[in-house]
This record gives structure tokens, C-alpha cells and sequence, in this order.
């Protein structure tokens, strides 16, 4: 008898917004020293853990990154976003998260409501199953671990099952 396959990795979304390709070097007390290249490892290393394969992703532009929504919908099981400076003033990305139909965690290196007045609220926090912030870097670890949590409560390895969205 030959064993059972282990299910292929689930694919998910990790979409980072305006600024964040300067990571280690824009306001590192804030941010911290970690690059955008070392949050993507981090990403990927973590999913393969987790059972997913991270699609790791940055634009400064809304339209590139309502696009990667868009495309995600078919090409992905759930996303983990970290809208940046778009999470205050992007309605536009809130909707299409929020068209998409996939479990959504969004993620904040800082935490927000200890910022600017201007920071404390977040369009995507309305659509977002989940909001992790203020935890740094490890943040992502800490959004991807409850996505996979949400695919696997779904009931279906795909993601795509009647769960409670």
C-alpha cells in the first residue's frame, strides 16, 4: 500500500503596501531593522510550516495591489496584507478585499492606535477577519499563522468551504 500524498502547500497572498520596500532603512526606531527582503523570507519559511506557499508581494501603486486582490481570487486560498499608509485612505482596496470572498488578516508592524490620530483608523479593519499589529517582523509570523487557522476551520483543505464568511 502505498502511503498518502501530503497535501500540496496552499497557496496565500502576502501583500505589502506603500514604503514598505524601505524597510531597515525608513524611521528603523519605528520599524525596526528588518528589510523587505528579510520579511519575505520570513514569509516563506513560516508558510512552508504552516502548510502554505506565500506569494510575497510590494507596490507603492493601489492599483498594482487591487489587482493582486483581484488575481488572488482565483489563484489563492487567503491573504495577509499590510496596507501601510493605504489602510487610512484607500477605500478602493477595502472594496476589492472585500469582493474577493477570502479570509483576509491584516498585519501593521507598529501599532496604529498608538500613533498619529490619523493613523487609529483602518478601512481594511472592516473587511480583515483578523488585525495584528504593533508585534514588528513578527506580526506576519503571528497573521499567517491564523490564516492557516482559518483555511483549516473552513473544513476544507482548500480553503473554499462554507466556513463562517
Amino acid at each position: 500500500m502505498t502511503p498518502p500524498r501530503p497535501a500540496p502547500p496552499r497557496p496565500v497572498l502576502v501583500l505589502n503596501g506603500p514604503n514598505l520596500d524601505l524597510l531597515g532603512t525608513r524611521e528603523p526606531h519605528l520599524y525596526g531593522p528588518h528589510t523587505l527582503a528579510d520579511v519575505e523570507r520570513l514569509c516563506r519559511t513560516t508558510a512552508h510550516t504552516l502548510g502554505l506557499a506565500a506569494d510575497v508581494r510590494q507596490s507603492n501603486h493601489e492599483g498594482v495591489l487591487i489587482d493582486a486582490v483581484h488575481e488572488a481570487r482565483t489563484a489563492h486560498r487567503g491573504i495577509v496584507i499590510n496596507p501601510a499608509a493605504y489602510s487610512h485612505t484607500s477605500i478602493a482596496l477595502r472594496d476589492a478585499l472585500a469582493a474577493v470572498g477570502l479570509p483576509v488578516v491584516e498585519v501593521h508592524l507598529t501599532n496604529i492606535h498608538r500613533r498619529e490620530p490619523f493613523r487609529h483608523h483602518s478601512h481594511v479593519s472592516a473587511v480583515a477577519d483578523a488585525v495584528v499589529c504593533g508585534a514588528g517582523v513578527h506580526g506576519y509570523v503571528l497573521a499567517l499563522t491564523h490564516l492557516a487557522h482559518l483555511l483549516d476551520a473552513d473544513g476544507h483543505a482548500d480553503g473554499h468551504g462554507d466556513g463562517d464568511r
